[in-house]
């Protein structure tokens, strides 16, 4: 009970809790596999539709300042004043859990205090029965949250995890499962943050904030590329996780395959005071199938702004990285910032055309920042003591490709640090080690979405940073922020520089917003003001494919080209597909195919000068090679465009 609570109000309480309604919540302890929890009540006199029972924790949470709620509707035998509900996935918040049963007489609904929908909340009166507390068998010291990260080397892997205390931890590895076959052990660097840190509400009040625990950071090292490694964090007094494993990274593989996503957010398994997002769970449960299929080829997750959508409810977070670890803690898992994460009233950056306003629920970034390490070290102070927000933009380099992400949330414009960082690190990629670059931010610069309120922001993306992206020959740039899946053609200057969806690279980025991983609210396609003559949302031109079905896609790069595919979460199945040729290593190959075939057939040793677009060929066998070549490139081009018709029109 609050301790201000007035003893009217205590009197009503045990009263109301005396009078036979009971609540229980079993098991009384949760092991790590076993998270479902069992609500049941009984002798619940005259139920009503807006009975509920509010989730705690820790237990000494005022009645206010619920985690979330579920109707006792929910069981087909609540009028009869009994009933059971089933919680599942409730993650360890490193305090015990608690339950109560309110009643929510009609007449008090309110509409002055509502979620995110505009529904009204319950507002914690009218208790009329308690559980017990309900909690994680074993040590609260033991990890949790699981993830990893690329770090500056190749020959380095960080992973991060979450203890409820800042006590020595640590992390054991090697590329025997068993770990007395000689496992190298590495210590941890450890952070957290207060509430006072938080730069506004909800995240600074009682209702959003929770304590995030400890966060510790340990970078594993010296590994052999391409290997199998299999870990443990944690420490022996307090407990370790089991074992996870992932595949080190190869700088000189030459297969590179990503899964990509923008604004997944997080599935919680009850009512709160924010839109969460369940068909995240979908997400999650494909890119699983996805990567186990890969057995021993190296991956890794991207996912590019609107992390987990907690908006200041700092329980969301905990939810998210559970939510997560059975993919992330095997799998390189890397994010660029969102407006969800950041956005906040004061910020340091904010031009009079930007429209950053409270997305972040007063987080500024601090969890963001904290929970995430990226490579490389971008940073930028808060302003209010806080710690500062890193994970701004950075780049790596992974097999054949090289990956860039940058923030749309901070300042991007000529002259700026992070200007200069984009145009100095796009200058100096090795285009003969990676012929393919990916540029990534948060929100688009190209977009048929009817987002008016970003149209400024688009225009000062593509007056400061497309002409990066086309003098330095980026291949492919992905964003998010728009709930939706669309790929454009190859863009430079709002022109469109080639509409087939397999092509050798023509000189510009093809732009995809890939924002489609879960979060489900979104503005309609741009209208057609001529309507009704024609259709009410036509697809522009340049648009080659959009859809609205959740997703995310997956990237495969070798040498010679690379494909993005978009999966969609209704089937686990590809619904979009786009082929880049680099051009050079594609003519490259088959100029060394064709040279040695002529060695053998001539058995001289003649050199054959080569170009990086053109062969200089003499001789009717080379000129016989390169035909047959040209005409089996055709053809796969007219079986694959058979296979992937765009659909220009789905919205009419």
């Amino acid at each position: 009970m609050h301790p201000k609570t007035p003893l009217l109000l205590l009197l009503f309480f045990a009263a109301g809790e005396a009078a036979g309604t009971t609540l229980t919540a079993t098991p009384a302890k949760l092991t790590q596999s076993d998270q479902e929890i069992k609500i049941r009540w009984s002798d619940l006199p005259s139920p009503d539709g807006l009975d509920h029972v509010a989730i705690y924790s820790p237990p000494s949470s005022s009645d206010r300042d619920f985690l979330g709620y579920i109707f006792l509707n929910g069981s087909t035998s609540w009028r009869s004043g009994r009933g059971e509900l089933t919680i599942p996935r409730l993650p360890n918040l490193r305090a015990p859990y608690q339950f109560r049963l309110f009643r929510w007489p009609a007449k008090e609904y309110s509409y002055h205090h509502v979620d995110h929908d505009g529904n009204p909340l319950p507002h914690g009166r009218h208790r009329v029965a308690l559980s017990g507390e309900v909690a994680f068998a074993g040590s609260a010291a033991r990890p949790e949250q699981v993830h990893l990260a690329f770090a500056d080397r190749a020959d380095e892997m960080r992973v991060m995890f979450v203890c409820a205390d800042a006590g020595k931890r640590a992390v054991r590895y090697g590329l025997e499962k068993e770990e007395e076959k000689g496992w190298a052990e590495v210590g941890t660097e450890v952070r957290t943050y207060e509430q006072k840190h938080m730069c506004d509400a909800p995240a600074n009040d009682s209702v959003g904030w929770r304590d995030p625990g400890f966060v510790f950071d340990g970078l594993m090292n010296g590994l052999e590329p391409g290997r199998r490694y299999f870990y443990k964090v944690g420490s022996d007094p307090g407990g370790w996780s089991k074992t996870y494993s992932f595949i080190s990274r190869d700088s000189e593989a030459n297969e590179t395959i990503a899964f990509l996503f923008g604004d997944m957010g997080t599935y919680v398994p009850y009512n709160t005071y924010i839109r969460t997002q369940d068909e995240s769970l979908s997400t999650v449960k494909w890119i699983l199938r996805d990567i186990e299929a890969l057995g021993d080829k190296p991956a890794f997750i991207s996912h590019i702004g609107d992390i987990s959508y907690a908006r200041g409810y700092a329980w969301v977070w905990d939810h998210f990285f559970s939510q997560i670890e059975p993919i992330a803690a095997n799998t390189p898992y890397h994010v660029c910032i969102g407006n969800h994460e950041y956005d906040w009233p004061s910020q340091p950056w904010k031009p009079s055309w930007s429209t950053y306003g409270k997305d972040g629920g007063g987080e500024c970034g601090i969890p963001y920042s904290v929970k995430f390490r990226m490579p490389g070290n971008s940073v930028l102070p808060t302003g209010n003591g806080a710690p500062d927000t890193r994970n701004l933009y950075y780049s790596f380099d992974s097999g054949v490709v090289h990956f860039v992400y940058m923030s749309t949330e901070t300042n991007f414009v000529q002259g700026s640090d992070q200007y200069n960082f984009l145009k100095a690190d796009l200058e100096k990629v090795n285009r003969s080690r990676t012929p393919f670059v990916v540029f990534q931010g948060h929100r688009p610069m190209y977009t048929s979405s009817n987002e008016a309120r970003d149209s400024a922001m688009r225009q000062q993306m593509i007056q400061h940073l497309e002409p990066l992206l086309v003098m330095y020959n980026v291949t492919l740039a992905l964003w998010g922020h728009v709930h939706r899946y669309e790929r454009f053609c190859p863009m430079k200057n709002s022109q469109c520089l080639n509409t087939s969806s397999s092509f050798v690279y023509p000189g510009a980025p093809v732009h995809v917003v890939i924002g489609m991983a879960g979060q489900d609210w979104q503005p309609i396609w741009q209208p057609r003001r001529d309507h009704p003559d024609v259709p009410i949302f036509p697809q522009p031109g340049i648009s080659m494919y959009r859809g609205g079905e959740f997703g995310y896609t997956k990237l495969v790069a070798t040498r010679e080209k690379l494909t993005l595919m978009y999966v969609g979460n209704h089937d686990g199945q590809v619904h979009d597909m786009v082929e880049m040729f680099s051009g050079q290593t594609s003519t490259e190959a088959s100029a060394t195919e064709a040279v040695n075939q002529t060695k053998l057939s001539s058995g001289t040793s003649t050199k054959l000068k080569i170009s990086p677009l053109y062969l200089e060929i003499g001789g009717s066998v080379m000129l016989a090679l390169l035909l047959g070549f040209a005409l089996g490139f055709l053809l796969r081009k007219k079986r694959e465009a058979a296979q992937w018709t765009p659909v220009k029109n789905e919205e009419s």
